[in-house]
Parts: structure tokens; C-alpha cells; sequence
């Protein structure tokens, strides 16, 4: 009975230990973060271990499908700011003829971009989560990022204000030089903008350079989109334009914003999103451009990530879901029996 009841105080402290741990900051508050943020914009394609297969899209996404993020000999191969980089990116048309890509470029349509949906140091925790599912940790230093970024942003407000004392110096001088001369001559001299031209374009250089650093800066702990709304598009197209609106928009949907991985038309495309057969039925054009450009404006919730569409993009996409409009019977007698 005694070895017994120790054996039951032993398991209580182990219990007790690694609640200390928790507590103490094992699972951080990134480390929790990112588990929050994994399982609600990653877990349906990447499985809730990162293992293949496991996730509940995975199975209907096209190949490839999602890497195996509990390989460590796979995925220890990457440094933490490759899978950051994976995370937060411009998407690529893989079309022949698209965009152009590089050996490093990550190309995969169906794996989304949140460089315009989370924030920097969102993306951060999802890495560090990402790397516990393969047994390592994070060892990119986030907060040495917020100080850097910090750093920078008070080195341009220097630079700008020393342009625009530069520039405010030199305009004066041109002021008081065109004074003089209209004194001297008894009638109105003009001011010699070209006298201090230079130091207005330092100015708008340093002033373009400061915007950068504030939006570097707010990117890190606030969602690039957040309280952005789309305004009201117009999506007039002339006639002799509009099948090939639809046609890029066609392309757009499969090669480069990989919109396939999430939707299904026919038996064809994942199961995250809603089936899209009847799209151009069910959903207003002004209101499907003003979703796919930012999605966290009209519902926040949602799983769908802004993908960083142009507004030319976006009009492409819109005016090719509205051609989609299968009947409910052809959806129906295309769907596999439950």
C-alpha cells in the first residue's frame, strides 16, 4: 500500500511539474498563440500533428499535397525564416507564360499566402508552432525583430526630419533671395523652385522611407487588413473584353491563387470553403470582389485569408465565378451518394 501511494504521489508530481511548466512559461503565450492560430487556418489541410493525410481537406486537395510537417529530416532541413517566408508571401501564377519563378520561390497555389491576413508576429508563432510538431524550437529571436524594426523606424523619422529642415533651409533661402531681387528690381520676382528642388525630392524620398518603417512597424503586431473595407468596385467590362476577363479569371482561380485547394466545383477542388457550381446563382458579383479582395472585413472569423488579388485580379475572378451556374439537379447528380 505504501509503494503504491507513492507511486500515486509520484504520477500527482509529475502532473504538478509539468503544470509548473505551463504556468512558467513552457507554453508561452506565443507558443499558445500559434497553437490557436494553426488550428484555425492550417489544421484542415495539414492535419492536427502536421502528419499527411490527416487533415480533413487534405485528401481532396490536387497535388502536391501538403508537405509532412512532422518530418523532422524533411523539415529540419529549413531554417525558421524559409517556413516563414512559405507562410508570408506574393502568390505566383504557375501558368506557362505567368510570373516568373526562381529555384527558391515557393510556387504551390493551393498553399495560401497570410502575408495579408496575420500579422508578423502571428506568422512568427505559427513557425515556432510549426517547429514543434517535428520536435524542434523556434530560434529566430521575434522580439530582436520588434527592437530592429523599431530601430529602424526612429533612423528614418532622423532622416526625414534632417531632409526637411534641409529642405524648409533651402526653400527659405530661395524665398529670401526672390525678396531681395523684387526689392531691388521694384516689381514681383518669382521664387526659384529649381534652387531647392533637390532637397524636395530627398524630402519625398525620406518621407516614402519613413511611411515603409510605421508600416513594418504596425504589420508586426496588427493584421495588415484590419478595418480595411474595399470599396464598391465597378465591374463594367466592354463585350468584345469579357470572355477573356473570364479566361484570366479562370486561370487566376487554379494557377495562382490555388482557390481549388479550398472549393469545389463539381467533384473537383477541396472542402473547406463552400461549393462554388452555382456561384453565379447565389452570390452578387460586388459582393464576391469585395470578398476575395479582403475576406476579415466582412467576416473576421473566417478561415479564408486575404491573398493579396490586384483589383484586376480580382474583377477577373469575380466576373469568372459568375459565369458558374450549374443547376441544382446537375449539382446534385454530380455529388457522390452520402
Amino acid at each position: 500500500m505504501k509503494a503504491a501511494r507513492l507511486q500515486v504521489l509520484g504520477m500527482l508530481g509529475g502532473l504538478v511539474g509539468v503544470w509548473a511548466m505551463v504556468a512558467g512559461g513552457c507554453a508561452s503565450e506565443q507558443q499558445q498563440k500559434g497553437h490557436e492560430l494553426y488550428s484555425h487556418y492550417c489544421m484542415h489541410c495539414h492535419g492536427e500533428n502536421g502528419r499527411q493525410n490527416e487533415g480533413f481537406n487534405w485528401s481532396s486537395m490536387p497535388d502536391p499535397k501538403p508537405k509532412d510537417l512532422s518530418n523532422k529530416s524533411e523539415m529540419g532541413t529549413f531554417k525558421d525564416e524559409d517556413i516563414f517566408n512559405t507562410i508570408s508571401r506574393d502568390m505566383k501564377d504557375t501558368s506557362p507564360g505567368g510570373d516568373k519563378i526562381g529555384d527558391d520561390d515557393f510556387a504551390v497555389p493551393t498553399m495560401p499566402t497570410f502575408k495579408y491576413t496575420l500579422s508578423e508576429d502571428e506568422i512568427w508563432a505559427i513557425v515556432g508552432y510549426v517547429r514543434g510538431l517535428h520536435g524542434m524550437k523556434l530560434e529566430f529571436k521575434v522580439e530582436d525583430r520588434k527592437k530592429e524594426l523599431a530601430a529602424a523606424l526612429q533612423t528614418a523619422q532622423g532622416k526625414f526630419d534632417q531632409a526637411k529642415q534641409t529642405y524648409e533651409a533651402a526653400e527659405k533661402k530661395a524665398s529670401d533671395e526672390a525678396e531681395k531681387k523684387s526689392e531691388a528690381l521694384k516689381k514681383d520676382v518669382e521664387v526659384d523652385e529649381s534652387s531647392y528642388a533637390k532637397e524636395l525630392a530627398a524630402m519625398g524620398q525620406a518621407k516614402k522611407e519613413l511611411d515603409a518603417a510605421q508600416v513594418a512597424l504596425n504589420n508586426f503586431a496588427t493584421r495588415p487588413g484590419k478595418g480595411v473595407n474595399v470599396a464598391r468596385p465597378d465591374l463594367t467590362v466592354k463585350p468584345e473584353q469579357a470572355a477573356e476577363m473570364v479566361e484570366l479569371g479562370k486561370r487566376l482561380y487554379s494557377n495562382k491563387y490555388g482557390c481549388n485547394g479550398c472549393h469545389s466545383i463539381g467533384e473537383v477542388g477541396g472542402k473547406v470553403g463552400p461549393a462554388l457550381d452555382r456561384a453565379g446563382f447565389r452570390l452578387n458579383g460586388t459582393w464576391i470582389y469585395r470578398w476575395v479582395k479582403n475576406p476579415q472585413a466582412m467576416k473576421p472569423e473566417t478561415r479564408m485569408p486575404a491573398l493579396g488579388l490586384s483589383d484586376a485580379e480580382a474583377k477577373a475572378v469575380t466576373m469568372y465565378l459568375g459565369t458558374l451556374r450549374a443547376t441544382k439537379s446537375d449539382v446534385q447528380t454530380d455529388k457522390p451518394a452520402s
